[in-house]
């Protein structure tokens, strides 16, 4: 796994689909999913250039970061439960997965007088079962509820589309977000900019791109899955 070559590889990818979309590579970021590989291979995405990390379970994504010591940008990028939020509020610097007022409500709670925790809300707009969000009709009702909780600020939105051997397929799931997104600015909510897309992985990051993504998450295609190589 040569990870300084597959970061070379998205990176170009990047450039391509912003050039596609009259867009600027450098408003991109890529987000290393790191669940399924070891410390050590998390610490040499970092040494290649790869500035935010992703882990999605609160427990070994907190004994992770402590493990790595490197500089990063921490994203908890999985559902996230209530009860939880305590332990990982302080350690990881966005959190990619409020999608309920209950959980705005624990971040209001354990953030510390005069803190800002920095989230994407996430939308279900595929409309799976399996998948955790706000459905899109309640998203803008959900937003302005957020102002009773003033820790709270909403860089952006996110989402998951369905997995699928045909990246094309995803366009509408991408599209639909971005949309909606614009329609969150237009409400002008000075706690949630909301300017931020959080969309696409290692099977779709590119249509993600073209449909305006500004972080991606990549897994596989960046650092491997060493859970399923041994």
């Amino acid at each position: 796994m040569n990870i300084k070559e597959n970061l070379r590889t998205i990176q170009q990818d990047i450039k391509e689909a912003c050039s596609r979309s009259n867009r600027q590579a450098d408003d991109v970021h890529v987000i290393a999913v790191t669940k399924y590989v070891s410390d050590e291979t998390t610490k040499k995405a970092i040494e290649a250039g790869v500035k935010h990390i992703g882990e999605n379970r609160a427990e070994a994504g907190l004994a992770k970061k402590e493990a790595v010591k490197e500089q990063a940008t921490w994203h908890f990028i999985g559902s996230l439960q209530s009860r939880k939020v305590k332990q990982v509020i302080h350690e990881f610097d966005y959190f990619h997965s409020l999608d309920r007022l209950s959980l705005a409500k624990e971040f209001q709670k354990q953030a510390e007088v005069g803190e800002t925790i920095h989230c994407f809300v996430q939308v279900n707009v595929s409309g799976e079962d399996s998948k955790a969000g706000v459905h899109p009709d309640e998203l803008l009702s959900f937003m302005k509820q957020l102002e009773a909780f003033p820790a709270v600020h909403v860089v952006g939105l996110m989402t998951m589309a369905p997995f699928t051997d045909r990246p094309e397929e995803t366009r509408p799931v991408f599209s639909g977000l971005r949309k909606l997104r614009d329609e969150v600015m237009l409400l002008q909510l000075p706690y949630a900019p909301c300017t931020e897309l959080s969309m696409g992985m290692s099977n779709d990051y590119v249509v993600a791109i073209e449909e305006g993504a500004t972080f991606i998450r990549i897994g596989t295609a960046l650092v491997g899955n060493e859970a399923t190589s041994n």
